[in-house]
């Protein structure tokens, strides 16, 4: 599923208009961006928690020439599961 579909599916299931949906979702990816950028968690019970944690540099490798690079530190966006989606997916 894509964001086209989503929003489509949002739409049908929540009956507004495909507009209404794209603003909605559009809206909840730019407060979910902000909360994360500030080292904020987003808990949204039963789907899952949104995080940032910071991946250390280190040293890995070229694949094409073997040669050692250094691979600089940065934040990554981690997402755990709540236990109301696992239950739906398994």
């Amino acid at each position: 599923m894509n964001k086209s579909d989503l929003i489509d599916k949002m739409a049908n299931d929540a009956k507004i208009t495909k507009t209404q949906a794209s603003a909605a979702l559009n809206a909840f990816i730019e407060g979910t961006s902000q909360a994360l950028k500030k080292g904020e968690k987003v808990i949204l019970v039963g789907f899952g928690t949104y995080s940032v944690n910071r991946r250390a540099s280190r040293m890995g490798r070229n694949p094409q020439t073997g040669q050692e690079i250094k691979i600089a530190a940065k934040n990554v966006v981690k997402f755990k599961a709540g236990s109301d989606l696992s239950k739906k997916v398994n």
